[in-house]
């Protein structure tokens, strides 16, 4: 290109370019003569705003190169760049003309060897392991015989078959199957949207919550199993509620998920026994337990049955403990009979004596003298009556004749006392009516003496017996030290006020004071409390 050649000799006038043109001149230049490259180097500076894209540096020993990858590029890496890290990046180099300099827009990223992506995950590790992510306190415990089982995995390999055909020959199970992509770009996202989809289905939903879940892949190279490496799976893992089992790869493979996980299987086989027993040892156990059960109650009932026999063969015999009391009871049963005898012949001479005594002519006698008794004493009892009943008459003649005086002087002392009350009461109320008028007469002559002495009291009053108040700039003047110091004089007559003094006229004044230049001490007297002359 002619922009870029040393100028003939023999041209004279050159071109002239603008800014945006020799811009545009460069960056044709670099993106014709480097289209697709790779470069191999150290990133630094690694830079991701909001917007989703990344910046960062490659650079060697000696220079540095900006890069940049847009957000698309940035989802599709396998490899997220990290600071420190050497890698091969491929792209294509542009320029950017509004700070002047060329970058490399990178679409991939490549570990620059094995060994360079095992000091990232090392790294990466270190880094997990500081926030206690795989700490041994935070994993749960397997259940033994879990209901439903989880399997995060791709549908369309060999581990999910043999983990169901597993599962099917140790103890058949509910399994869940989410499809997940192992590897690739997509592998890790996918892998914790899985894991945490099972976490958020609720308990006696429509579909069942799992009791356990496996993350499963078969085996592979570093790079195949990277997105079990990424932190978003780990976290995932971790933050899990419900158990998780990691069988990622073969046995001497080791992923970032195996240190977040609870338990970790060497291989996806492994992970399907861990998860469950073997249904026929469990058979074959409880038939065991039962047979166990059988024996220990049947040699538990023999024991008891020989330490009954011993006891009882130390408690006395039946003959020995009932001979006493049965001996003691023929005895009482002999002397029952003789006893009972004699009873009946006591109790006989008894109820003869007393019949003796209850004659029928006996009987005769004692009733008619207890009548004869009830006669005299009926007799006794109405002669008595009688008498009570004349005294109480007489007493109560006696009383009558007492009361009726004294009666009638009641009557007539009641009537007088009345009638005095009531011309008591036309007194009291004629009073009533005359009280309040003579109240308001004495009040209102009170006030009127009130306000003459107030008249009379007052300096308006002394005014006009030939008095004057005189003031100097407000203030009270009550001596003629004052009035010889003030510049001028207010005097206030019963009729107004003057003002004396040089320069000025006197003639009534119907204002307040007048200022003066010069003013007098301060005075605490107010008006009514001024000198009089």
């Amino acid at each position: 290109m002619d922009l870029f050649e040393d100028p003939q000799p023999q041209q004279g006038n050159q071109p002239e370019y603008t800014v945006s043109e020799l811009s545009g001149a460069v960056k044709r230049m670099i993106e014709g003569e480097f289209g697709l490259v790779r470069v191999r180097g150290e990133i630094g500076r690694v830079s991701r705003p909001s917007s989703g894209h990344m910046y960062f540096d490659l650079k060697d020993d000696r220079s540095v190169i900006a890069a940049v990858s847009w957000k698309g590029q940035v989802a599709r890496m396998q490899v997220r760049p990290e600071e420190g890290m050497e890698v091969v990046a491929t792209g294509r180099m542009t320029t950017f003309p509004g700070q002047s300099k060329y970058q490399l827009i990178v679409e991939d990223v490549a570990p620059a060897g094995a060994g360079a992506l095992m000091a990232m995950l090392e790294k990466r590790r270190a880094a997990l392991q500081a926030e206690g992510l795989f700490d041994p306190a935070r994993k749960k415990p397997v259940p033994y015989l879990p209901g439903v089982i989880g399997v995060v995995t791709s549908p369309s390999g060999a581990v999910i078959r043999d983990i169901l055909h597993r599962l099917r020959d140790r103890f058949p199970r509910h399994v869940l199957i989410w499809p997940v992509a192992v590897q690739g770009e997509k592998c890790a996202a996918e892998v914790a949207a899985a894991i945490l989809g099972f976490n958020a289905i609720e308990p006696g939903g429509p579909v069942p919550r799992p009791d356990l879940l496996i993350v499963a892949r078969g085996g592979g190279s570093l790079e195949d199993l990277w997105g079990f490496n990424e932190e978003i799976v780990v976290r995932a893992a971790a933050a899990s509620r419900i158990p998780l089992i990691s069988a990622v790869g073969h046995e001497t493979d080791t992923t970032l998920i195996d240190f977040a996980a609870d338990r970790r299987a060497p291989t996806p086989t492994a992970a399907a026994e861990m998860a469950v027993p073997v249904r026929l040892d469990l058979l074959a156990a409880v038939d065991g337990f039962g047979a166990r059960l059988s024996r220990a109650m049947a040699q538990g009932a023999e024991r008891r049955r020989v330490r009954l026999s011993d006891l009882g063969r130390a408690l006395p015999r039946l003959d020995m403990l009932l001979g006493g009391p049965g001996q003691r009871f023929d005895a009482a049963v002999q002397r029952l009979g003789g006893a009972l005898g004699l009873m009946v012949t006591r109790k006989r001479g008894a109820y003869e004596a007393r019949a003796g005594r209850l004659r029928p002519e006996a009987l005769r006698a004692l009733i008619a003298g207890r009548a004869e008794r009830l006669q005299v004493l009926t007799a006794r009892a109405d002669t008595g009556m009688e008498r009570r009943q004349e005294r109480s008459h007489a007493g109560l003649d006696k009383w009558a004749s007492r009361l009726a005086p004294a009666l009638a002087r009641l009557l007539s002392g009641a009537k007088t006392q009345i009638a005095r009350d009531r011309d008591r009461l036309g007194v009291l109320a004629s009073r009533l009516e005359t009280a309040p008028a003579q109240r308001l007469a004495r009040a209102t002559e009170r006030l009127d003496g009130l306000e003459r002495m107030r008249k009379t009291l007052g300096y308006q009053a002394t005014l006009a017996r030939g008095y004057a108040v005189v003031r100097a700039g407000g203030a009270v003047i009550t001596s003629a030290e004052l009035a010889r110091e003030a510049a001028a004089l207010e005097i206030e007559f019963r009729d107004g006020r003057v003002t004396t003094g040089p320069g000025t006229s006197v003639a009534p004044s119907a204002e307040g004071p007048l200022r003066t230049p010069r003013k007098p001490r301060p005075r605490e007297e107010g008006p009514d409390q001024g000198s009089l002359f």
